[in-house]
């Protein structure tokens, strides 16, 4: 008898055909909890799904990822739409989600979370408008957290480390459970009226939303909103984000980075300042260069090495001008004497004096040059004018 074995890859392809082939498989609903929850660099989520009697493994595709307005945790309830098939590889069987929805409280917790993000950022509690710059110097670090705890112990450690003059003033507040938030809105309330710090920091370490959810209540983010004083949030881990964190002045990853960010670190400032303090000796040092090599080349220059020699140039030139000047008047004085005999000359030959002395004489009657015997009438009297003088006369 023969057998016509098949390969394990053949089987596990015929038993995922079966499952493709089964409509019911390819859109299920189901609910459970979520465990082994892992965020792969790719930006798939793998986990398994489980009720009290059994479990599925489960994965989204970052297709599906970028849909989800929740971060997934273990523990958290949800209600998941997806297919099951199977993996071939492994022969194993498990649920591709679509989409997820939250179920139980921390579902309700998220929609409450979302509503009132959504309405203060309406309201403008977020914007970059409002917020206050950190001090760079601050000598009083006022803090919100629990009086026990690593959050504490964290920020003196950092910022003594920082800077040991800096005073850290711990107001202690609840920081979980029913009544934080009106407590951590009446310490805010209180350094504020007092005026007990330069700068506050609300802190308290990670935690599920429902630990951190008196950080997302209304009261304490208004009460951030209208501090006076700048407020920096260290809340949750680095991933977590609340209504403080949004309406604060300053966000910070962890509570040991808000220190950092609220104390200077003097030992850096001081390798700043000396740093500072060179590059301008330096440029002094430069700028006192440049200054000596200007007056060297000024002193060298011949203004400043023959000052008189400018001056006595110039006397030269002046000179030369009012010679220039003496010997165009006197050209000028030459040209108009010699213009001047010359309409003498004209002149004096068109005198009448000339023609008197060629034998000529002028009559005049009554003060007129008589032109016409018609103006000699009988009788009257007349002048003579010859060259050597004058005589009367009467006509008969």
């Amino acid at each position: 008898m023969t057998y016509n074995a098949v390969s394990v890859s053949e089987l596990n392809k015929y038993i995922k055909n079966k499952f493709e082939d089964d409509e019911y498989f390819s859109n299920v609903l189901v609910e459970g909890e979520i465990s082994n929850c892992k965020y792969h660099y790719t930006g798939h989520i793998y986990f398994t799904l489980k009720d009290e009697n059994s479990l599925i493994k489960s994965i989204m595709f970052k297709t599906y990822t970028s849909h989800l307005d929740f971060k997934l945790q273990d523990g958290m309830k949800v209600m998941i739409l997806g297919s099951v098939s199977v993996f071939e590889r492994d022969g194993t069987y498990q649920l591709y989600a679509k989409a997820m929805k939250q179920l139980g409280k921390v579902g309700d917790l998220r929609a409450a979370y979302e509503a009132l993000k959504e309405k203060l950022e309406k309201e403008g509690l977020f914007d970059n408008s409002h917020k206050k710059q950190i001090p760079i110097m601050p000598k009083t670090i006022g803090v919100l957290t629990s009086n026990t705890g690593a959050v504490i112990r964290d920020i003196i450690n950092v910022s003594t480390r920082r800077n040991p003059n800096v005073h850290i003033r711990l107001f202690p507040v609840p920081v979980q459970g029913e009544g934080a938030a009106l407590k951590i809105a009446e310490g805010i309330q209180f350094m504020n009226e007092n005026k007990l710090a330069d700068v506050l920091i609300i802190a308290r370490g990670g935690g599920s939303l429902e630990d951190l959810w008196p950080f997302n209540e209304e009261v304490v983010a208004r009460a951030i909103y209208e501090s006076k004083l700048p407020v920096i949030s260290a809340v949750g881990h680095e991933t977590d984000f609340t209504i403080a964190d949004f309406v604060a002045d300053l966000r910070a990853p962890t509570p040991s980075a808000a220190a950092e960010l609220a104390v200077t670190d003097i030992q850096e400032l001081q390798l700043k300042l000396k740093g500072y303090q060179n590059r301008f000796r330096q440029a002094l040092i430069r700028k006192t260069q440049l200054m000596r090599l200007q007056y060297e080349k000024c002193m060298a220059s011949r203004a400043f090495a023959r000052p008189m020699q400018m001056v006595n140039e110039q006397y030269m030139l002046i000179d030369k001008f009012v010679k220039t000047l003496e010997y165009q008047i006197t050209q000028k004085l030459e040209q108009q004497k010699a213009k001047a005999q010359t309409m003498i000359l004209k002149l004096d030959t068109l005198s009448p004096l000339k023609t008197l002395a060629r034998g000529y004489g002028i009559i005049t009657v009554e003060g007129k040059n008589a032109k016409s015997v018609t103006q000699l009438k009988q009788g009257a009297q007349i002048k003579i004018r010859l060259q050597d003088g004058e005589a009367k006369a009467k006509i008969t």
